[in-house]
């Protein structure tokens, strides 16, 4: 590739994805309002929202009873996870035919570094139709693609470009491009820093480029540097630091569950974070992360949350180990008297290495580790509630669809191999 290159960058994102799955199964859903992500009745938020429900003001992280209010009529359901994660894949391939590096940003949007690719596949927007067709052709799904040269600007503008659309930035037109729309759609700026900008009478992204990098760093600090440099189309902090494809570790893993009825039932409770130390196990063995702090997040009916942690002698990645220490930090820190909203089970700490074990220890360990290495294999293969731990049997509740799971393509060591 010629340095003198000028940088292309696509960014991919599927149009309504978890929805147009839905609809491959259910085609009578097609051309309602259809939520995806539960029951109106339940707590939890939206994952994905048709076209037809978003005309009602229902979209994605919404609670799931106020785009009950919103949308009365529409379909509510559970979603089906295993089947996303089987359409990604399906995606994934098909983006690796056109780049080698690929970075899925989530289970329904990627970044693929296009430059110097011009002989193998034709000008950008040649490149981006035919990849279009591919993956409608392979999964009878419909994405949107920006093109620019950037990630940020790329971003943007397959965001535009929904839905089934195709936006080309030129090179040189970025800020233009980007002044006359809200600053809310720069990635990374959210409610608040909405906000805090609108205080300062900032609406639009081209009000932000007007200002000195040196009054947004005193205002935001490095953020606020950032976001002058997005505000010119450039890739500037937040998401945008490495290589495309690049692979780097997560700095922590997490799961949390919201009940739809608060508890107060302890063997529900353990049983819930028996299943939370069973999702983050599974993830760090996916990234072949050892992990040696744990930490328990417990929020009550009334929204009072505390969190504590506790540091393992040695490094894990098993799940039997991570609920022992969560279970532990439970009892010690629950108030039997008081109902339970949420539950998480959070580890950092991690290294590749998990350290020297005793040689007692060390042939448990090694049977655990088998053990739950088969387990993870028959998820592959069942799907992620094929198997769990006895202690976890009871907490058997619907993975949630917006949830960061394992088994994402192109997101792990695991994957890459």
């Amino acid at each position: 590739m010629s340095s003198s290159a000028q940088r292309i960058v696509f960014h991919l994102d599927m149009d309504a994805f978890f929805v147009s799955v839905e609809e491959l199964f259910e085609p009578s859903l097609k051309g309602k309002a259809v939520v995806v992500g539960g029951r109106p009745n339940e707590r939890g938020v939206c994952a994905a929202a048709s076209y037809e429900a978003r005309k009602f003001g229902v979209h994605s992280a919404m609670p799931l009873r106020t785009a009950y209010k919103l949308c009365p009529h529409a379909i509510f359901v559970d979603g089906h996870p295993e089947r996303y994660r089987e359409y990604s894949g399906k995606v994934f391939k098909i983006l690796r035919n056109f780049s080698p590096q690929v970075e899925m940003a989530s289970i329904d949007e990627a970044y693929l570094e296009m430059t110097g690719t011009e002989r193998l596949h034709g000008p950008p927007l040649l490149a981006a139709h035919h990849l279009s067709k591919s993956v409608k052709a392979d999964t009878n799904l419909n994405c949107s693609i920006g093109i620019a040269s950037s990630r940020l600007v790329a971003k943007v503008a397959s965001d535009q470009a929904k839905p089934h659309g195709i936006l080309f930035v030129i090179p040189g037109q970025e800020a233009r491009f980007l002044a006359p729309l809200d600053v809310r759609k720069i990635p990374g700026v959210g409610k608040v820093t909405e906000q805090n900008l609108h205080s300062l009478g900032i609406r639009l992204v081209g009000d932000l480029a007007k200002l000195q990098a040196d009054f947004l760093e005193e205002k935001f600090g490095q953020w606020g540097l950032a976001m002058a440099g997005k505000a010119q189309g450039l890739d500037a902090g937040g998401w945008f630091d490495e290589a495309i494809g690049a692979h780097t570790d997560p700095k922590s893993i997490s799961h949390e569950h919201t009940y739809s009825e608060d508890t107060k039932n302890q063997q529900q409770l353990e049983a819930t974070l028996a299943r939370l130390s069973e999702m983050v196990g599974r993830r760090l063995r996916e990234h072949q992360l050892h992990a040696r702090t744990v930490q328990l997040k417990l929020r009550y009916t009334d929204f009072s949350t505390i969190t504590r942690a506790h540091t393992l002698a040695t490094r894990t990645q098993l799940d039997n180990d991570i609920f022992e220490q969560i279970r532990i930090l439970f009892r010690k820190n629950w108030d039997p008297r008081r109902t339970v909203r949420l539950l998480g089970v959070h580890v950092s700490s991690m290294d590749e290495s998990e350290g020297q074990l005793g040689l007692l220890d060390d042939e448990k360990h090694r049977k655990w580790k088998d053990a739950l290495s088969a387990a993870d294999r028959l998820r592959d293969k069942f799907g992620e509630s094929a198997v769990s731990l006895a202690s976890g049997m009871r907490a058997r509740y619907r993975e949630r669809t917006h949830e960061n799971p394992a088994s994402l393509p192109g997101k792990s060591k695991k994957t890459e191999e």
